[in-house]
């Protein structure tokens, strides 16, 4: 299918404005731009936004797992159950704790972690299991009232991977304030963005005192007590930490985004309902159920093979002939070289996340996404599935047969 449509329809695209723009001269002019008053303005906003205790601005999400790990006591060969469906970052900080990501399967429409696998990887490991990471996937909160009863009695932490989740709520809660510590993303596709940034929110105390040591190379005081007063520049290593703080000037761009969250949220919402509305009752696609619960950080769709005679990855193709821009939400973990060499994993070891990531396509969404544009995609993926459905051939007596994809 050949289109006239000249525009690239980007898959991700940050809503940056003059607001933001600003924020950042600001920091400039001042003659400080790492860690100080700006980043302590963001924590406490955000801390205030979700009704936490404690935040903490970090340089990525991937840092604030890190340290959420590290402040709950996570110790070399213990387990931490998390799903293979997920990004590169929820297991390999497990890995950077010489521990071991113990994956549970998937539910088939959520694509979040099943807490039936989850119940039962805890009775039946007789290894230590330590923590358990939910990915809260595209945004979809998962089943957190099962999984926090799960763990209530067994001194598992719950450590929520929000990097797609904010700002949504659960049962009156913010994602990231329903286990122990929360972590967000705040990359430059997220819901919000630094462009590299994240945030760590928890009501624990001694985990927060811990974890503002480690983030800065274990250092007992931070850079800008030591030099925003005079014979304050004295200061003690008290453990080997890291280099996580988040600067001032990405903090700045922070505190501007945080205050469009909702504005974004309300866009991606209707842009989730347009999808929906328009894309339902097609037969070759499967797409999600609409919910409030939802950051609608990603749009997944899921070719249905039985009725699209087109691969995932041709379908793909297609969109981007078109001048559509997608990604794929994820390829599973279980069969990346490093766990399946390291841990002996098969492709079948997890079905539901094997067939899924097959199938499944993110399509563009995000607040600065025109109708116009949003309402061409519908189209692209209506006039691409109708123009391959299969060809039946109808035999007296026989059942419809129809060509393998195209691979």
């Amino acid at each position: 299918m050949s289109s006239s449509f000249k525009k690239i329809i980007p898959f991700a695209k940050p809503s940056i404005g003059t607001d933001e723009e600003d924020a950042v001269l600001r920091v400039l002019r001042s003659g400080w731009l790492t860690t100080g008053r700006e980043t302590l303005a963001f924590e406490k906003e955000f801390q205030e936004f979700v009704s936490s205790k404690h935040a903490l601005a970090v340089t990525s999400g991937t840092a604030g797992l890190h340290l959420a790990l590290e402040a709950s006591g996570v110790e070399a060969d213990q387990f931490v159950i998390t799903t293979p469906y997920t990004f590169a970052a929820t297991a390999e900080i497990i890995r950077y704790m010489h521990a071991h990501p113990l994956f549970v399967d998937i539910l088939p429409d959520s694509y979040n972690i099943d807490p039936e696998l989850v119940a039962k990887a805890v009775r039946e490991n007789k290894h230590h299991v330590a923590a358990i990471i939910p990915v809260h996937i595209a945004g979809n909160i998962c089943d957190m009232k099962s999984l926090c009863e799960i763990t209530a009695e067994k001194n598992i932490h719950i450590i929520e991977d929000c990097a797609h989740a904010f700002p949504v709520k659960y049962n009156g809660k913010y994602a990231g304030t329903l286990g122990q510590i929360g972590v967000y993303s705040f990359y430059a596709n997220k819901t919000i963005t630094t462009g590299e940034g994240g945030m760590i929110a928890t009501d624990n105390t001694e985990y927060t005192q811990r974890m503002k040591v480690m983030r800065t190379h274990g250092i007992d005081r931070e850079a800008w007590d030591r030099y925003s007063a005079q014979n304050k520049w004295y200061y003690e290593i008290i453990e080997p930490g890291f280099k996580y703080n988040l600067s001032d000037i990405a903090s700045a761009i922070g505190r501007v985004q945080l205050t469009r969250a909702n504005d974004f949220l309300e866009k991606r919402r209707h842009i989730a309902n347009i999808y929906i509305r328009e894309l339902s009752g097609l037969d070759f696609l499967h797409i999600p159920a609409y919910t409030d619960d939802h950051a609608w950080h990603l749009f997944m769709i899921r070719i249905q093979p039985e009725y699209c005679t087109l691969s995932r990855n041709v379908f793909i193709e297609k969109l981007s002939e078109n001048g559509i821009g997608t990604s794929v939400h994820y390829t599973p973990l279980h069969i990346m070289p490093y766990y399946k060499n390291k841990y002996g994993y098969k492709p079948d070891d997890f079905p539901v996340s094997l067939a899924n990531s097959q199938a499944c396509i993110s399509l563009p969404i995000y607040p600065d996404l025109d109708e116009e544009d949003l309402m061409y995609i519908i189209q692209t993926v209506k006039k691409i599935g109708q123009a391959h459905r299969p060809v039946h051939t109808a035999v007296p007596g026989s059942a419809a047969t129809s060509p393998k994809p195209e691979k």
